[in-house]
């Protein structure tokens, strides 16, 4: 179903893809937008081991198009290094393909939005964030994308140093 990568000898090995998801904080989301155009968006995110964690508004572009068709991608740029004298860049990154839902249930709402708040503020009070979160819950939406593909690549200097 999944494309296998084309330059296989530069894909990461899983276990390095998972810790390039749990390292990083942000990534771009790729869903089907408006009128067929494709509608990326950066967002903070929580990597919790087959799934992504992200929070929204309850409202907008994003939700629409994930309401018309889950599926997206989610990519995660580990590595970004311009060498200008090889003309190229040493790179690491992760793509994740799966489907996207709302998480309705308030019980599970509020333990992602606790699993969220607690990976942005790890120095907070318990307390203080769950006031934080409790505060917000109203205006606020979680999402979950179950991971159905992942890979993860480098470059192939990279790739000759292992």
């Amino acid at each position: 179903m999944f494309r296998a990568m084309r330059r296989s000898r530069q894909q990461l090995p899983m276990e390095e893809a998972e810790a390039i998801l749990r390292r990083n904080t942000s990534g771009v989301l790729a869903v089907a937008g408006d009128e067929g155009y494709p509608y990326a968006v950066p967002l903070s995110y929580l990597y919790d081991g087959g799934r992504l964690i992200f929070h929204s508004a309850r409202e907008g572009h994003k939700l629409d198009a994930i309401r018309r068709c889950c599926k997206a991608s989610f990519c995660v740029i580990d590595r970004d290094d311009v060498v200008p004298e090889e003309y190229t860049t040493y790179f690491a990154s992760v793509i994740a393909f799966g489907c996207v839902r709302e998480i309705t249930d308030p019980i599970d709402k509020r333990r992602a939005a606790m699993a969220l708040g607690s990976r942005y503020a790890p120095d907070a009070d318990e307390k203080n964030t769950a006031e934080e979160v409790d505060g917000s819950m109203n205006r606020l939406c979680m999402l979950e994308m179950t991971i159905e593909h992942m890979t993860g690549k480098e470059a192939i200097e990279l790739t000759r140093r292992r």
